[in-house]
């Protein structure tokens, strides 16, 4: 690869194969790059050269979102190709070009003022979309299922999940801007088979679902609550319980759960009622 400021440019500018929609990671690579160093060069003919490469990527990465959306609305499974490009399971809560990709495909309205969180909630933040894809690859999810994401902030795992499975999917998020929020996104891209209900996940229905997923999006008594009327679904019926972060180790101590694969709260989890 280039060394120096003035070969990235020369490259980007002459790698034609950069333009093809799918090299969106290497698009954004030379975007980063330009960021990062072309604004302390102080060479205004290199200026000038790296904004019209940033004009042009982004042009170019506003085109395949758009595309992406209206297969989508055609009801096609779009983001299939960087499901299948996981090599392998990712670790880290970093985010990284998938998020760069259905942060473009979405295009949430995020709401700016939410209600403060009362205790023993946690700071809404997005789960990585490449957790979230190897979520979908591994729980192999059919028409039976339902996954119900506890805390789901924007709703973009059920939504992801809705879009590339056969799965129902639902969000149980608290703070009433986000549910709006994530319900004008499934509704402008006419995503069926997922839902948001505003409300305290100690009281959602849970009868239907199949896999609960959590973020870490609470702790102490409100997880210990959560996690006991799942216990309770699952003296009747299997169910399985995926999670990422902190809470992985409290959701790996529940005698009634066994793990399925490696077990790490930098990695997604995925547990089995015994």
């Amino acid at each position: 690869m280039p060394a120096g400021l003035r070969e990235w440019i020369a490259y980007a500018e002459g790698e034609v194969s950069l333009r093809e929609p799918m090299r969106l990671r290497e698009r954004l690579d030379v975007l980063d790059r330009l960021e990062l160093h072309a604004e302390s060069s102080g060479d205004a003919e290199l200026l000038m050269r790296a904004e019209a490469l940033r004009a042009n990527f982004e042009e170019i990465n506003r085109g395949l979102y758009a595309a992406l959306r209206q297969d989508i609305r055609d009801g096609k499974n779009a983001l299939a190709p960087w499901i299948d490009a996981l090599e392998a399971a990712p670790e880290g809560d970093g985010y990284d070009d998938r998020d760069d990709l259905v942060s473009g495909v979405l295009a949430l309205d995020e709401p700016g003022d939410v209600a403060p969180l009362p205790p023993e909630m946690v700071f809404y933040q997005p789960t990585p979309a490449r957790h979230i894809f190897e979520l979908i690859r591994r729980a192999e999810l059919s028409e039976h299922d339902m996954v119900m994401d506890l805390g789901a902030g924007l709703g973009i795992v059920p939504m992801l999940v809705a879009m590339t499975t056969a799965a129902r999917a639902i969000g149980v998020e608290r703070e009433q801007a986000y549910v709006d929020a994530a319900q004008r996104c499934a509704q402008n891209l006419g995503v069926g088979r997922v839902a948001f209900e505003c409300g305290d996940a100690r009281e959602a229905d849970f009868s239907k679902a199949t896999l609960f997923y959590l973020y870490t999006p609470f702790t102490g008594e409100v997880m210990r609550s959560v996690l006991g009327a799942i216990r309770r679904e699952a003296a009747h019926r299997p169910v399985r319980v995926a999670s990422f972060g902190p809470c992985t180790k409290v959701i790996a101590a529940e005698s009634w759960l066994r793990a399925d694969g490696k077990v790490s709260t930098e990695s997604l989890a995925l547990f089995q009622s015994a």
